[in-house]
């Protein structure tokens, strides 16, 4: 199973550092996948959750893309990453109950529905990391990843 790091988090959130480009390098370093926000503005890549914060080269997410799940945060950034779905692992949703990745998973955030070997379900706070129940999923996404090794 795939281990995700929520915006680079591995022990619990960290607001003032998640999105940040050396606080993912670290998560991927501790052998994590991270999910990030990614958002194109005036033809610029930038990292942040509300809003644009860090700013990005291509070939920073280019030379990551095995290790990032992209959460496209607007429409330009999700056209633009639509000539790179072999490549990156992409999606965008706002309330939905699930979403389509760009490599054919299923963010699943409704945990009551169907999960399978290529769902990836988020546990984000800490209290779904302890009611996890050894799901039949691809992956999990969460600000704890440290716990759920265990």
């Amino acid at each position: 199973m795939k281990i995700i790091s929520h915006r680079g988090n591995i022990r619990g959130p960290v607001l003032d550092k998640e999105n940040r480009p050396s606080y993912i390098d670290s998560a991927i370093g501790n052998g994590y996948d991270v999910e990030i926000d990614l958002r194109l503005v005036n033809n610029e890549i930038w990292l942040g959750h509300d809003e644009p914060q860090y700013k990005v080269e291509h070939n920073w997410i280019i030379s990551r893309k095995q290790h990032l799940w992209i959460h496209c945060k607007n429409v330009e950034i999700a056209y633009y990453l639509k000539d790179y779905k072999n490549e990156l692992n992409y999606f965008c949703h706002y309330s939905d109950s699930f979403t389509l990745t760009s490599t054919g998973h299923l963010w699943v955030h409704d945990l009551n529905g169907i999960i399978n070997e290529s769902s990836i379900i988020p546990l984000i706070n800490k209290e779904s990391v302890g009611r996890y129940k050894q799901y039949n999923c691809y992956g999990i996404c969460t600000d704890y990843p440290s716990l759920i090794e265990k």
